[in-house]
């Protein structure tokens, strides 16, 4: 049973809700709701929204792009959770790649991750993405510079994964 579905407009207050958790502000970008209006409109971008139990929030949202580009690589530019640690966020990766190599025929999908971000990285890379490289310095907090590591999953590894399950 999906636990995503594709957001709405009139899901972007809680998007924004969710980006501004304390959690989420240390590894998510704060983006304005008319940027996430312009992506969410745009044919290169997809959202999907995990409702939660209580009506008009949300438990989690993720933004695909690069549907847009011939290359057949996407990119899962967010993915956050509301409540870190309760265990929604491998059944909706899960869903992601499915998403990424069934319905939108990816060929790569990639990501990049804080360094001081272990709980995600270990969910990434057990799911199957690779660790491609570390971008030094490539992301700011305030006035401190951090890295950030380059994941990928390509479309043969995850058909290998998900086959052999």
């Amino acid at each position: 049973m999906p636990i995503l579905r594709p957001a709405t407009p009139a899901d972007i207050p809680e998007i924004v809700r969710l980006e501004r958790l304390p959690g989420s502000q240390l590894y998510v970008g704060q983006w304005s709701e008319d940027r996430h209006r312009a992506t969410l409109s745009s044919p290169d971008a997809r959202y999907y929204v995990a409702d939660s139990p209580t009506p008009g929030t949300l438990a989690a949202y993720a933004i695909l792009r690069g549907l847009a580009e011939a290359s057949g690589s996407l990119e899962l530019k967010r993915l956050v959770v509301a409540t870190p640690g309760q265990g929604l966020g491998r059944p909706i990766l899960t869903e992601i790649l499915a998403l990424a190599f069934l319905t939108h025929h990816a060929h790569r999908l990639f990501l990049d991750v804080y360094d001081d971000n272990p709980r995600a990285r270990h969910l990434y890379q057990s799911l199957g993405f690779v660790h491609e490289g570390t971008m030094r310095d490539a992301a700011r907090r305030g006035d401190q510079y951090f890295p950030l590591h380059l994941l990928s999953i390509l479309d043969s590894e995850y058909r290998a994964l998900h086959n052999s399950r």
